[in-house]
């Protein structure tokens, strides 16, 4: 049986990585404009398995236990999900905004498609960003899929809801396929 690969290292310089994003055009109010918490990331991450590029992906524990049950009550109804992002780090979130800006992206175009660093679900390691077979990752045509059908009927069993709904307060874009694990 081979180990799982190595967690990934927690942000040693959290303030710093939203400081640089500040200093990139990340507006200093941005969490109280979007009704945003600050978020931590977790002390430790489980291994959930491979995403659908083959890399590495992880969970908080309570979440990880949470989505293996999710996952395989999906398959025993014969829908599949895969895992398209879990876990990122607030540094890691700000090399996604880095790399947007200079493909020529605007702060305002990538902050309605992509949290600021500190501000992402993902870093709490509770979020997930699933897809399903024959649908394109991070599309909103996932929304027509029987994954996001049994989601919506079944994700709130397990503690996920999903965080971006049409409309939603925070003004981010709609994304039906992150889904966010809130202990009861």
């Amino acid at each position: 049986m081979t180990a799982p690969p190595t967690p990934p290292q927690r942000t040693a310089d959290p303030r710093g990585c939203v400081a640089a994003a500040f200093a990139l055009g990340v507006p200093r109010d941005h969490g109280r404009a979007r009704q945003l918490l600050r978020v931590r990331e977790p002390k430790a991450l489980a291994f959930i398995g491979y995403d659908t590029q083959q890399r590495p992906q992880w969970l908080s524990q309570r979440a990880a236990r949470a989505w293996r049950r999710m996952r395989d009550a999906a398959a025993a109804d014969r829908v599949e999900l895969q895992v398209v992002s879990a876990f990122r780090s607030i540094e890691y979130q700000l090399g996604i905004i880095r790399r947007k800006l200079e493909r020529g992206q605007s702060i305002a175009e990538i902050l309605r498609v992509s949290a600021a660093p500190g501000y992402s679900e993902h870093h709490s390691g509770r979020a997930l960003d699933i897809t399903t077979p024959g649908f394109a990752a991070l599309e909103e045509e996932f929304e027509r899929s029987t994954a996001f059908a049994w989601l919506r009927t079944n994700a709130q069993r397990y503690n996920f809801h999903m965080s971006y709904p049409r409309g939603n307060r925070h003004g981010i874009a709609y994304e039906p396929w992150h889904w966010c694990w809130k202990a009861r």
